[in-house]
């Protein structure tokens, strides 16, 4: 009995075996799944600098490079006509003219500026009914270069007469022309280094462009006809109480003694004309 029940639980066992070992057979293999590595999402696109606005800036000003500050924006923000920031443009707009006024931050656009090289740039920097005339200048007359765009100034011309129209003590005669007028340009600069490539320090202007009326310009194309015109600079702070009226002409007299002095020892001439003769009196 107990062979029997030995027997049995052996055919058991081995159909039991039989049958994993067929059912591992013919079940269908399992094709190993390669792992699939995930990317890291791209980086964003770097972003662009434009210039804005670094503070309220009214129409008519004359960029500087603190008027200007940069903002970062994306690629697709960027507002059409804007200009990017960088070294080349910051040359660019120094001196340019804003046409309109701009908020603080507000994005600076092609369309806002006039460059000095644009054309009507000048026409633009005029005040309404001013005209503009240049005048040439050198190391003495000019102030030793030290007047800039902005500067108002006073013109002084000065002449000499021949030796037959007047004596020696009055000969050389002292002038001021015109009185506080403002320079916008020297040479082509329009602002204080606006030209980074010349050499502001020790370089002497050769011309200067004032800012005048229709008629003061008729008085500075004929003094530069007459004489040497000068430029002397005003202050900045001017008197609560200024003369309105210039002084008169300064003769050479009037600067050096030794000439007042001969004149006197000269005393005055007249020429006394009778028919065809004529008779040249002096009276000390």
């Amino acid at each position: 009995m107990l062979l029997r029940l030995l027997v049995i639980a052996s055919l058991l066992l081995s159909a039991l075996g039989l049958g994993g070992l067929s059912y591992q057979m013919l079940a269908p293999r399992q094709v190993p799944v390669a792992a699939v590595a995930v990317a890291p999402p791209p980086p964003p696109p770097p972003r662009l600098r434009i210039a804005v606005a670094a503070r309220g800036l009214p129409a008519g000003t004359l960029l500087k490079d603190e008027d200007l500050a940069i903002r970062e924006v994306a690629p697709d923000a960027v507002p059409e006509g804007a200009i990017a920031a960088g070294e080349e443009s910051r040359i660019e707009l120094r001196g340019a003219l804003l046409r309109r006024y701009l908020d603080p931050d507000a994005v600076l656009r092609r369309e806002d500026v006039l460059r000095p090289r644009d054309r009507g740039f000048l026409a633009g920097v005029l005040r309404s009914g001013t005209r503009a005339i240049s005048v040439g200048v050198d190391v003495i007359t000019g102030a030793a270069g030290l007047i800039w765009p902005g500067d108002q100034v006073d013109l002084i011309l000065t002449q000499e007469l021949a030796a037959n129209d007047a004596p020696l003590a009055r000969r050389v005669i002292g002038e001021t022309v015109l009185t506080d007028v403002r320079v916008i340009a020297v040479d082509q600069q329009f602002t204080r280094g606006a030209n980074p490539g010349e050499a502001t320090l020790g370089r002497i202007a050769r011309t200067v462009t004032l800012e005048v009326t229709a008629e003061q310009a008729e008085r500075v194309a004929v003094a530069s006809r007459l004489g040497r015109i000068s430029l002397t600079v005003r202050a900045i702070e001017r008197p609560e109480l200024e003369l309105a009226t210039q002084g008169g002409p300064v003769f050479g007299a009037d600067v050096s003694p030794a000439l007042a002095r001969s004149a006197i020892s000269q005393g005055a001439r007249m020429r006394v004309v009778q028919g065809d003769e004529q008779l040249e009196v002096t009276f000390r």
